[in-house]
């Protein structure tokens, strides 16, 4: 999801593409829960887990629909998936719905074979002709993700034709090339959520398959059930005991929307909340002391970096970007103010991804750096603009990056505005600098290769404005070279594709990366097992346990 920053962990902006990234339980069994909720000072109950968080950035829990990192959470616990990367190991692909998978040895028909007996939470059986509506539903409803399967090749008109079930078997074939692991990973996605056909169609409007309906409710076969979502409020989750792979430890599951830090920290202290998510290093640095909340930090994969655009003059001469990123004290912020929250990597993919290499080749070097400045002709520096949002940690970013490079006579003009503003330049390419974030859309290196590197047009008005367009990139052979890793069939040399082309991209491209992320959490001693993976989308909590 593009142009990404952190305020906690909302996460707004564009696709690599351009675009923006229930069963209704009744009666006795959500109404006292659903009370228990409002009520103010209640401790929580040994069998539920209550996290404080920002929230507001839901606007669907339809999986073919939600795009927001909140709303793909909520999905990611109701809803089950073809494929998964499960919580007992977030590195391992493995099978969802799907029992087992074949590849065609041309690599364009998948066949996934479902699991017998599976049961969605109405008690019907989780058939091939499910997923086959699953997989269908995404590309004909059209809505912002769907251009994930689309770049499969599938749409409106032959999707039908492209994806079918058979017996206990669904084929996908693709019409793209793409490299079978790729493909693998998008069907992990929460695209890929697997909704019962009967409940949706029983609830469509106007030939909408149910989305309306299912804003707000549920067909799904995940380890909890939606009991409600309450916007602005709170979501509320009951544990399917009849899950694939056993009933989670508890029986409930409350997201309350928090959005202030201070207030996070308040219910934590008092038991009110289990796990406060957004905390500001503010507030996390008072609960050293205490003994009933444990803090945590698990990788998360937003990529931090400045965008140099390459129709300023100065900032096209190779030289100068050299000089550039040796003018970052990375080290030094991310031991002071970034402390917890960062680590040094300077690669367009995260750690954890494949493919991903540990990539740190700058570090700050201000006589070397002046030395590459007076070679490329400026000895005496230049003026840049820096457009940068105007919130924590960017704010502490950008006057150190203005403070480091000003030592080699490079004046950074800092033009602190909101996120949306600094978006908005980005993409229309009027800014000379943009500090900004990135976070994959999904769990394949393509997902940010294809953003990072890929620029067949630098015209201005192109079909297609990845960051490469943004920042008047225009390199013919990586563009090749990134096309070529996503097809590429042999897994481990796809993997050496992606290391090089990381550091050439690094070395040469008009990018200076930073850091990529921890998710600090913060948990009363008593929860426990809760571990989110380094996407949204991998945040499980049928492992969270209480004692």
């Amino acid at each position: 999801m593009a142009g990404t920053t952190m305020t906690g962990m909302t996460i707004t902006g564009m696709t690599p593409t351009g675009m923006s990234r229930r069963l209704l339980l009744a009666g006795t069994t959500a109404a006292p829960f659903a009370g228990w909720v409002r009520l103010a000072g209640a401790a929580t109950p040994k069998d539920t887990a209550v996290f404080a968080k920002q929230i507001d950035d839901i606007i669907s829990l339809d999986p073919h629909e939600s795009y927001e990192l909140s709303g793909g959470e909520i999905c990611a616990n109701v809803y089950d998936r073809v494929l998964r990367y499960e919580a007992e190991d977030h590195s391992k692909l493995t099978g969802g719905v799907a029992e087992s998978w074949t590849v065609s040895p041309d690599g364009k028909t998948l066949a996934f074979k479902i699991r017998p007996n599976l049961k969605f939470h109405s008690g019907a059986p989780v058939t091939a002709e499910d997923v086959e509506f699953s997989l269908q539903r995404v590309v004909l409803i059209a809505k912002t993700p769907a251009f994930l399967l689309t770049q499969l090749g599938w749409t409106k008109a032959t999707v039908k034709d492209l994806v079918k079930a058979s017996g206990d078997t669904v084929t996908a074939k693709i019409t793209e090339d793409f490299a079978p692991s790729l493909v693998l990973n998008l069907m992990s996605s929460i695209v890929a959520s697997v909704v019962e056909k009967k409940v949706a169609l029983a609830h469509e409007t106007n030939g909408d398959m149910g989305n309306g309906w299912l804003k707000t409710n549920s067909a799904a076969s995940g380890a909890f059930r939606l009991v409600a979502w309450k916007a602005n409020e709170s979501v509320s989750l009951e544990a399917n005991p009849e899950f694939r792979l056993g009933a989670p430890s508890l029986k409930r599951v409350v997201v309350r929307h928090v959005p202030e830090p201070a207030s996070q920290r308040l219910l934590l202290e008092k038991a009110d909340a289990d796990f406060a998510r957004d905390l500001t290093p503010d507030q996390i640095k008072p609960l050293a002391g205490n003994p009933d909340i444990k803090v945590e930090s698990f990788k998360a994969a937003n990529t931090f970096y400045m965008g140099l655009n390459l129709g300023y003059e100065p900032l096209a001469n190779p030289k100068v970007r050299q000089a550039m990123k040796m003018l970052v004290d990375y080290d030094g912020m991310v031991k002071s103010f970034l402390a917890g929250r960062f680590f040094v990597q300077q690669s367009f993919l995260p750690i954890g991804f494949f493919g991903a290499i540990a990539y740190a080749p700058f570090t700050l070097d201000v006589a070397k750096a002046k030395a590459l400045l007076a070679e490329a002709g400026y000895a005496d520096g230049f003026p840049v603009k820096m457009a940068a949002p105007n919130v924590s940690p960017w704010t502490e970013i950008s006057q150190s990056v203005q403070q480091t490079m000003g030592q080699a006579g490079i004046k950074v003009s800092i033009e602190p505005m909101e996120l949306k503003a600094v978006i908005g330049q980005y993409r229309a390419r009027n800014h000379q600098i943009a500090m900004l974030s990135w976070g994959p859309d999904y769990f394949d290196p393509h997902t940010n290769a294809d953003s990072f590197v890929h620029n067949d047009d630098n015209s201005d008005n192109p079909k297609i404005k990845p960051i490469a367009w943004r920042n008047k990139w225009l390199i013919p052979d990586i563009t090749k070279e990134m096309l070529a890793a996503a097809r590429e069939l042999d897994t481990e040399k796809r993997a050496e594709e992606y290391a090089a082309l990381q550091k050439k991209v690094t070395d040469d491209g008009p990018y200076i990366f930073m850091f990529q992320n921890n998710i600090q959490v913060a948990r009363r001693a008593t929860a426990t097992g809760y571990n989110p993976g380094i996407t949204g989308d991998q945040s499980f909590f049928r492992t969270i346990r209480k004692s």
